[in-house]
């Protein structure tokens, strides 16, 4: 059914639910998983455009990527990683279709109105402007198993 799910990482601690939650489908469902950090700071959002250098922030959110590849890899899941950079909600829906995928995982952080209006809501703006399914898990449910 899902062949290859995107999976937004944060590099924070909601990646601890979301991770074993997709780590478990993808065993269930043969699926390939894509690994997808969007780096959003001022030297990624402009990396390109000033040709600067690869900022400290983007090199420790691709160790993080590549660690987090690796154990799921030694579980035996197909994974690939992919630093991207710019605005989330963007970046996400660009690589989930120029990568083919058909599923999109994400966590949500329970946030009211209030707080989607002032933090702005990655989700909302996913869910808006795609056709691919999401998948939501909200960030500490449930007991986090090891992935």
């Amino acid at each position: 059914m899902y062949r290859k799910i995107l999976v937004a990482l944060e590099n924070g601690r909601a990646d601890d639910t979301l991770v074993p939650h997709i780590a478990e489908l993808a065993r269930r469902l043969g699926s390939e998983l894509l690994l997808v950090h969007v780096a959003d700071g001022w030297a990624a959002r402009n990396f390109n455009q000033l040709k600067l250098a690869e900022s400290a922030e983007m090199k420790a959110d691709q160790a993080y990527l590549d660690g987090v590849a690796a154990r799921l890899r030694s579980g035996g899941l197909t994974v690939g990683s992919e630093l991207v950079l710019g605005n989330p909600p963007t970046e996400i829906l660009k690589t989930a279709e120029a990568r083919a995928c058909d599923l999109i995982a994400m966590t949500s952080h329970g946030h009211k109105l209030i707080g989607d209006f002032f933090l702005g809501s990655t989700i909302d703006k996913v869910r808006h402007n795609t056709t691919i399914p999401i998948l939501v898990v909200r960030a500490g449910s449930g007991t986090a198993a090891p992935f």
